[in-house]
């Protein structure tokens, strides 16, 4: 009989039948075996609670009464037996001292069914943590009889099995919804729930991204305990604010909100306060000073539209892409021109990754000349791409793309290769010149090997180290929070190579970087070189220059156009200049020619010169 029972339950189960149902059915058989016995079964949750399950015959009432009671050594029969993992028989409910703090569910009881004694027994599980209990109530001041016994053993074991599949199902099914760390909603729940909600939408839906800044690096340098602390902090902060909205967490260091029948306004009032939660967010006790932020981006449906749910995230996710790269610790909202934006953006990142896979990446060079004697010291290598049908390509062309990390660190690699090749080939020709500068980007400071890859190169290329300069915009020195950039700075001064600091005064705060980063070069941006007409562009050229001799640092001049910006950088005593009116940039063989001593006597006179050449430190 027992088989046949187990049988039957496991086939409604698989049918599809719920496990109240089951249970109701496991109930039925010991009532039916065991005439006059009313039966129930009761789960305990993880944290201890009771809760009614099964029970055909039961009153609704007193199974409504005892959800949620903890157990305990004195609660009732079925929480002292769940508590004691042991079977408790009480032969009179009225007066044994485990049931009378609870008199109120022994009236139930007694009014509904005429019951003066229970005998509960604890449902355990494989490893011997409780699921459960099963009740058998008596109308008779009595305890169990040995057939009983038989009959509860065999209902035990058939429940422990049932509970203790169920709960295997439903860990499976948290495993496959819900976030461990966090205990919110994962990707796949995320999906779901918004595939649901947009096929209901009859008022605006938003979703808001949330990215965690640069996680990876928390995780590289406090270990990835402080990284899960730092996670679990962000999932709280956001759902504290956009509660009630649903909460999930999508990647790694990212999280959606889904906001229902809300409008794009107050998708960004709630970004906003997530947004300076973070800023003025107080660390944890013992915790490390980390520089936190986060990013959101995101886009609302309106329910007039089709249900497209694939297009709607996309949108989302175009929205915190974009943030990331131009608008980091802010947010995007998704608009018809974003998506304008990112095309182009997109289609520059062809341009780009078709010309790195078919070798169409150029290295060309801008002559910067000493402005006394008008004589090439230096070169600036300037990366181009040659279009499949010979053409140039304007920077602008693929501007875009260089906000890409990985597109960033593979057209450095590629310049590197060639201006070491370059520098080498000018070398064997006996070219005299001091050095080629090479722009580096941010991505090429987060790979963290960036002076092992430029000694790996110019090894390679028997070139001397002493002939580059790296030149470093202003923005990744404001970029910098966590002292990636000044060691590696300093790492490759060590080496013997120039740092220069390029678009000088266009940033913020650029006297305190000069303390905090110390360069060799100081290249003073075009925008102060036009405004030289004008009166203060003059002034800020003359102070650059006379703190450039304090610090002991050279100062080019860049985007010289005309013969006036010569002649007044020229009494201003500005010794070096790039721009058109010295040379436009060209590629390696126009720019040998000129390198080469010109065969007049006055270039004579300059070749003579150079085999001492100036040198641009001072």
């Amino acid at each position: 009989m027992r088989g046949q029972l187990q049988q039957e339950i496991l086939d409604m189960l698989a049918r599809g039948s719920s496990l109240e149902d089951a249970c109701d059915r496991i109930c039925e058989h010991a009532e039916r075996l065991a005439a006059g016995v009313i039966c129930s079964i009761v789960t305990v949750d993880r944290e201890g609670l009771l809760h009614p399950l099964a029970g055909p015959t039961i009153a609704k009432t007193y199974s409504d009464a005892l959800d949620g009671i903890p157990i305990g050594p004195d609660v009732g029969s079925c929480g002292t037996a769940a508590h004691f993992r042991r079977p408790i028989a009480v032969t009179d409910i009225f007066a044994d001292p485990l049931w009378i703090p609870y008199r109120p569910l022994a009236d139930i009881l007694a009014k509904e069914h005429g019951v003066k004694a229970c005998w509960s027994s604890p449902i355990l599980r494989s490893d011997g943590r409780v699921l459960g209990a099963f009740g058998f109530y008596y109308k008779d001041n009595r305890g169990p009889t040995p057939e009983e016994r038989m009959i509860v053993a065999e209902c035990l074991d058939l429940c422990s099995l049932v509970l203790e599949r169920e709960e295997v199902k439903a860990d499976n099914q948290r495993l496959a919804f819900f976030d461990n760390l966090t205990g919110f909603g994962n990707r796949a729940n995320f999906l779901k729930t918004l595939e649901a909600a947009v096929d209901g939408a009859s008022a605006p839906l938003s979703v808001l991204l949330v990215d965690i800044d640069h996680l990876g690096r928390v995780n590289d340098a406090f270990g990835h305990a402080t990284g899960d602390r730092l996670i679990l902090e962000v999932g709280q902060t956001v759902a504290r604010i956009a509660a009630p909205a649903a909460i999930f967490r999508v990647d790694a260091d990212e999280f959606a909100v889904l906001i229902e029948n809300r409008s794009a306004t107050d998708l960004s009032a709630v970004s906003a306060e997530i947004l300076r939660a973070m800023e003025n967010r107080t660390p944890q006790r013992d915790e490390h000073l980390l520089p936190v932020s986060v990013t959101c981006g995101g886009a609302t449906f309106e329910p007039s539209g089709p249900p497209d749910v694939p297009t709607f995230l996309q949108h989302a996710n175009l929205a915190l892409h974009h943030a990331k790269q131009t608008a980091r610790g802010g947010f995007v909202l998704y608009s018809d021109d974003l998506a304008g934006a990112i095309a182009n953006r997109f289609r520059a990142l062809q341009t780009v990754t078709s010309a790195l896979a078919e070798d169409r990446i150029e290295a060309h060079y801008q002559p910067i000349v000493s402005l006394p004697t008008q004589e090439i010291v230096g070169l600036e290598a300037l990366c181009r791409i040659r279009t499949d049908g010979g053409q140039i390509l304007s920077p602008g062309a693929f501007a875009e793309a260089l906000q890409d990390p990985s597109v960033g660190y593979l057209l450095t690699e590629r310049m590197l290769e060639q201006v070491a090749r370059d520098i080498r080939y000018w070398l064997d020709l006996g070219l005299l010149f001091q050095y080629v500068s090479v722009n580096v980007s941010m991505a090429d400071f987060n790979q963290g090997n960036l002076c092992e890859r430029i000694k790996s190169v110019f090894a390679r290329h028997r070139t001397p180290l002493k002939h580059v300069v790296l030149e470093v915009t202003e923005t990744v020195y404001m970029d910098e929070k966590d002292g990636k950039v000044a060691k590696a700075i300093e790492e490759l001064r060590r080496e013997g190579l120039l740092v220069a600091l390029d678009d000088f005064g266009t940033g913020y705060a650029s006297l305190t970087h000069l303390l905090n980063f110390p360069v060799d070069i100081i290249k003073i941006d075009k925008t102060f070189v036009d405004r030289m007409s004008d009166g203060p562009g003059a002034v800020i050229v003359k102070a650059l220059l006379d703190m450039s001799i304090g610090l002991g640092t050279s100062i080019v001049a860049e985007g010289v156009e005309t013969e006036d910006q010569a002649e007044r950088l020229r009494r201003l005593g500005c010794p070096y200049v790039q721009g058109y009116l010295f040379g436009r940039p060209v590629d390696r063989d126009r720019a040998t020619e000129a390198l080469r001593p010109k065969t007049s006597p006055s270039a004579s006179k300059a070749k003579r010169k150079l085999k001492r050449p100036v040198t641009l430190m001072r």
